[in-house]
């Protein structure tokens, strides 16, 4: 039969083993998941654009979904990229090379910007 501080230090190793096995499935799992990252998405919600402002690396694609039940379009106030009138679900997505802040803006409701932010 094994002694009090036996099993009390079997106890405690496995509690050591058990915890680094856990940290080790969470740091890969984030490390795996950190690789797998889905691309930035604009979703058109209630006439917005959500988020109003996106920040993203040069040679980025965005994607814009309408996620209404109305006709949108993204516009950019530079004309440097107009999507064609996207439907409810449908999406529009644009690539951007260069840094710079690009403002756009739903043609058929004004009120409607956003800005995309390239670093």
């Amino acid at each position: 039969m094994r002694s009090r501080e036996d099993r009390a230090e079997r106890r405690a190793w496995r509690r050591g083993l058990t915890a680094g096995a856990a940290f080790a499935v969470l740091a890969f799992g984030l490390a795996a998941g950190a690789n797998e990252a889905s691309p930035p998405r604009i979703e058109i919600q209630n006439f917005q654009f959500v988020p109003a402002t996106l920040e993203v690396a040069a040679g980025t694609t965005v994607t814009w979904v309408n996620d209404d039940a109305e006709i949108h379009t993204v516009t950019s106030s530079e004309g440097l990229f107009t999507s064609p009138a996207i439907d409810g679900k449908d999406q529009f997505t644009f690539r951007f090379d260069k840094p710079g802040s690009y403002a756009y803006r739903c043609a058929l409701h004004p009120q409607m910007k956003g800005t995309v932010v390239v670093r």
